[in-house]
């Protein structure tokens, strides 16, 4: 397992540390909980400042999503399974590192974007496009991986962007999950999901017993 880790350098600016406490306390108590008065708190500046970088909260629901993309979407551009000459590699290996990367709380792995979006769907049609493409763009980016693995076992009945999505599906239904667990348990019982989704992929091209990395 690898130990969640941040994904960005040490927050400098008053903007960048109310992003950074947003995805704290979104993570740890949703965004509706979360209040202006809160991520000043956390992040340690006035709400002078909050109000000169963001004209309402929503406005930072919808930075923090953006924020939350741009970081992980780096992450996980530079990880190592891109470096795998088979694309079925390059896939499984994308899951496998998402398997590592979840652990302790819930709050520790779950997604700024799911969680935000969870509850604003209706609220905040602003809110709801920025997790979209926060969570449609980590789709996107598998999407090519996954027709050159489709192509090199002959797969048929389904797209790369079907799977992409499906994917997500179940990192966001994973996370939904664990936070139904005690908080020792939590980690335990998404990790399981996502590896029933490297076992799928493992049939689906032709991997059969292939284990699960650690």
């Amino acid at each position: 397992m690898i130990p969640n880790r941040p994904f960005r350098p040490t927050a400098a600016t008053a903007r960048e540390k109310l992003l950074e406490a947003a995805v704290r306390l979104v993570r740890a108590q949703g965004f509706a909980a979360t209040s202006v008065d809160q991520l000043c708190g956390e992040a340690g500046v006035t709400k002078g400042a909050f109000f000169h970088h963001f004209p309402s909260k929503e406005a930072l629901g919808v930075a923090a999503a953006e924020f939350w993309s741009a970081s992980t979407g780096a992450f996980f551009a530079d990880a190592p399974f891109h470096g795998f000459p088979d694309p079925v590699d390059r896939v499984l290996g994308y899951i496998d590192l998402r398997i590592a990367l979840i652990g302790g709380r819930a709050e520790a792995f779950s997604c700024v974007a799911g969680t935000m979006v969870q509850e604003a769907f209706r609220s905040s049609a602003a809110i709801r496009m920025a997790c979209e493409a926060s969570i449609m763009g980590n789709a996107a980016a598998l999407e090519e991986d996954l027709a050159a693995a489709i192509d090199r076992c002959g797969v048929s009945g389904t797209t790369a962007a079907s799977l992409s999505r499906h994917v997500q599906a179940v990192i966001q239904g994973a996370f939904i999950l664990a936070k139904t667990q005690p908080e020792d348990s939590a980690a335990d019982l998404a990790r399981e999901q996502l590896g029933h989704l490297r076992r799928y992929f493992a049939m689906l091209f032709h991997r059969i017993g292939e284990e699960i990395a650690s």
